[in-house]
């Protein structure tokens, strides 16, 4: 199996890479610039495949991002502090812009003869997210088989799906994944900052792991109340 992994340069999908280059799958790296609001996390991608030996596709969609209007991810827009699973938080959202990325991903492996796309959602994405729920990417699976229908055939893997955040970062630290050399904050400053939703998110789930930190934070606190709150 030759497995394309699309990674973003965050905790999840740098350890998704790490996951299939150990199982001796892994052919390439696929990101995607979509005119987010900062440009760290690419960065760390393409440590990634340098650091495993792999090709680094960076696929310029800023024209199809910035039609994409309405999320804190892309618009000028504040993003907000607190909990990744709160209301607030929808404000994140990119429409469609899984099914448009997996679409592209799952092109370029037929291309280059790939048999599987892989991707890190996880359990933690499903109440905000509706394009990283299981019935989605089910639903993705079907469709892309009946698109290259006689072409090639291309499998998509969703290992952390059912998986929290927790999950991923044991599941990281067995396989020695450079935690520090992920890049998980919306906000894209000179350190995370702490406080938006995946910053809390990832703190938290280092916690729930017993894996310790590496991660420098602005506000390394503000995740016990903002936690305290969801309970």
């Amino acid at each position: 199996m030759r497995t394309l992994v699309i990674c973003s340069g965050g905790l999840d999908s740098v350890t998704l890479a790490d996951l299939v280059a150990q199982e001796g799958h892994l052919s390439r790296l696929v990101s995607f610039d979509y005119g987010q609001r900062h440009a760290r996390e690419l960065d760390h991608a393409a440590r990634a495949a340098a650091r495993l030996g792999v090709p680094h596709h960076l696929i310029d969609m800023r024209a199809i991002g910035a039609a994409l209007t309405g999320s804190a991810l892309t618009d000028d827009i504040e993003v907000p502090d607190g909990h990744y699973a709160e209301e607030t938080m929808r404000i994140t959202v990119v429409p469609n812009r899984n099914a448009i990325l997996l679409a592209v991903a799952y092109g370029i492996a037929a291309a280059e003869g790939d048999t599987a796309v892989a991707t890190a959602v996880h359990g933690g994405d499903h109440f905000i997210y509706p394009d990283c729920r299981p019935a989605f990417t089910a639903a993705f699976a079907a469709m892309q088989e009946a698109a290259l229908d006689g072409y090639a055939t291309v499998t998509l893997l969703t290992p952390f799906v059912h998986r929290s955040k927790a999950d991923i970062v044991a599941e990281g630290a067995r396989l020695g994944t450079p935690f520090a050399d992920t890049w998980s904050c919306y906000r894209g400053g000179a350190r995370h900052c702490g406080r938006c939703g995946t910053c809390v998110e990832r703190r938290e789930a280092f916690a729930l792991a017993g894996v310790p930190d590496p991660t420098v934070y602005e506000d390394p606190e503000f995740w016990t109340d903002a936690v305290a709150g969801r309970r």
